[in-house]
């Protein structure tokens, strides 16, 4: 059990905190519409999960210092690690709905330092570092957690500024400016990775769920962007920016609907028309999450723009988030308690060859 577990810390994902933002978005579409008791479960669930994955984190950062800066530099993978700075900040916003603005304020603040190592390592090593092979052809979906990361702490930002009016001043000229690095961000990397997509070939066992995160980058910008909204209009950064975003966010969620159909085909190919054996990997939460946010998403922008329409898309997409939080649980559970599974559960599965 013990070299099982050893194995599993060397292994593990670099995305793995996808399963805190997954857990936390639910939970967050739950008490957007008034299921508190359920949405408390996953909040504590989200919770239990983040200290562990920061032990796990810790301890493989330590014990496999190699296999930590290998990861870093893989081009498909390296961005998975910035699930580490959306996870806590997901949290944070569901806390932030309760009141709890320390802990919101203390979970943001930790994973600043993180975002800002994160943001200008990755694709300044890409960039300047040493590269054996080209960067380009190993693009995938989980470059969008880049995004992912950056719009959570807009978000973040946006709920602290609404909750604490000593700090509006300040906070909220900085959620708009995130936002908008976020958005720019995403229009970057859409051309990247769909290039990628359309230019090389792609096998059905490339096609794993991290393309979900396609449309999960264009759901948290919304969520980020209906916080922002949400600040008092006599702000200046907001009279400025307001149409901007609020325009900007709409667009971003008409993307990210467009996406969805795309990316049920792509499964629908991997799985039904090429046969690819359907099991538990780590990026499935990577999938759940985007669903999640999906609902959150559209409730807090419709409600706060007065698109009631949206708000009841969310109330059915959320318990779609749910139903598919319930279904990759269980499948994680029962790999878990696989023998041969039990010490993978945790590590890099069904990665495409230009992964390794």
């Amino acid at each position: 059990m013990r070299d099982r577990v050893r194995q599993g810390i060397a292994d593990l994902h670099p995305a793995y905190a996808a399963v805190v933002m997954a857990t936390g978005i639910v939970s967050t579409g739950l008490r957007l519409f008034g299921w508190q008791v359920l949405s408390d479960i996953l909040l504590a669930v989200a919770a239990a999960a983040l200290v562990l994955l920061v032990v796990a984190y810790a301890w493989r950062s330590v014990a496999f210092p190699e296999r930590v800066r290998t990861d870093a530099r893989n081009p498909g993978k390296a961005f998975g690690y910035f699930s580490l700075v959306a996870a806590p900040n997901v949290l944070a916003n569901r806390l932030a709905l309760d009141g709890h603005l320390l802990a919101t304020a203390a979970l943001a603040a930790a994973s600043v330092p993180l975002w800002l190592l994160l943001t200008y390592t990755i694709p300044g090593d890409m960039m300047v570092g040493h590269r054996r092979e080209p960067v380009l052809p190993r693009t995938n979906g989980s470059w969008f957690m880049w995004v992912v990361g950056t719009q959570s702490l807009a978000g973040v930002a946006a709920a602290i500024a609404a909750a604490e009016p000593d700090l509006t001043a300040s906070f909220a000229p900085l959620a708009v400016a995130l936002w908008g690095v976020g958005v720019v961000l995403y229009l970057m990397l859409v051309g990247l990775v769909t290039i990628r997509l359309l230019d090389d070939p792609v096998t059905p066992h490339a096609l794993s769920p991290t393309y979900w995160v396609y449309m999960g980058a264009t759901a948290i910008s919304v969520l980020a962007a209906a916080g922002i909204l949400a600040l008092p209009a006599s702000l200046p950064v907001i009279a400025q920016t307001r149409h901007v975003v609020s325009g900007l966010a709409f667009l971003l969620w008409a993307f990210g609907t467009w996406w969805i159909p795309l990316l049920l085909s792509f499964g629908v190919r991997r799985h039904l028309v090429e046969r690819e054996p359907v099991g538990y990997e780590p990026t499935l939460w990577s999938m759940v999450f985007p669903l999640g946010m999906y609902g959150a998403a559209s409730a807090s922008y419709g409600r706060v723009t007065g698109l009631d329409f949206m708000v009841d898309i969310a109330r059915v997409e959320i318990w779609i988030g749910f139903a598919a939080w319930v279904a990759v649980a269980i499948t994680m559970g029962r790999s878990f308690r696989s023998p041969r599974a039990a010490g993978t559960g945790l590590a890099h599965q069904h990665e495409a060859p230009g992964d390794r």
